[in-house]
């Protein structure tokens, strides 16, 4: 099986409650960066029940491999355990050398109905292409980050985004070069623009790139993931999720990030 092809088993396993299915593919020293779930695989076994009898459920849209890591796109239904009723989240799976699933990080956001540019925070391509292009579309949303949103080079916006085509998710942003710049100004009005302070993981398949980041906004420390699409050497599609990182009340103290 590939790497996709487990974490999706081990995905529907985790929805089927399938706790033999679940322990014949992950390690039983499975390490949880959810702040609010235990880490090992037997207590998080032990967290199943509480699922259930929500009827909790996963859609995944959409899912890329960068060597050992699978990274998702994915809707949760009947959310209330994780904070609303209606959630997105990105997830991240490590396998190690085995084929084990080791390890899982993700960050989660209430799911918005009515949004600045009209699509929804999951609409748009899945499938990703230009599979040999990889490393240059990595290294592209990383330079992005670091002189957009982390403040390097700011005036080089526009050599990094389309400026035909920017198709926004992030629900208070609309399309296009236009709306970046909008929201930056209302957010800097506000004295609230994000801070980036830290990229801590990049990871792609072809055209798709994902970026985990560390920062704050409103006053408060923040892990921001990123997913980006690529065009000619341009990105052409945002999507993101933006989660404060609790400081109390953890399940496990592996943080949000440790990569």
């Amino acid at each position: 099986m590939s790497n996709k092809e487990i974490t999706g088993r081990f995905l529907t396993a985790v929805m089927k409650q399938d706790t033999a299915q679940m322990r014949e593919l992950a390690n039983a020293d499975y390490i949880q960066h959810n702040p609010f779930i235990p880490t090992g695989l037997e207590p998080f076994i032990g967290m199943l029940p509480i699922l259930k009898a929500h009827g909790t459920a996963a859609e995944n849209v959409r899912m890329f491999e960068d060597g050992n890591y699978v990274f998702m796109h994915n809707i949760w239904r009947n959310a209330e355990p994780f904070g609303a009723d209606e959630m997105v989240s990105f997830d991240i799976i490590r396998l190690d050398e085995n084929g084990k699933v080791a390890e899982h990080w993700d960050a989660l956001t209430p799911l918005v109905k009515e949004t600045a540019s009209g699509r929804s925070q999951t609409d748009g391509p899945s499938i990703a292409k230009d599979t040999d292009k990889t490393a240059g579309n990595k290294a592209l949303a990383q330079n992005m980050i670091e002189d957009i949103l982390m403040g390097k080079n700011p005036e080089k916006i526009a050599d990094y985004i389309s400026s035909a085509q920017y198709d926004q998710h992030n629900p208070g942003i609309k399309d296009g070069l236009a709306g970046i710049v909008e929201a930056v100004q209302y957010l800097t009005a506000q004295n609230n623009m994000f801070k980036y302070t830290k990229i801590h993981k990049v990871l792609g398949e072809g055209n798709f790139v994902l970026t985990v980041s560390e920062g704050e906004w409103n006053g408060k420390s923040q892990v921001f993931y990123d997913l980006f699409r690529f065009e000619n050497g341009k990105a052409v599609e945002h999507w993101d999720v933006i989660q404060e990182i609790p400081a109390d009340g953890l399940a496990n103290e592996n943080g949000m990030f440790g990569f």
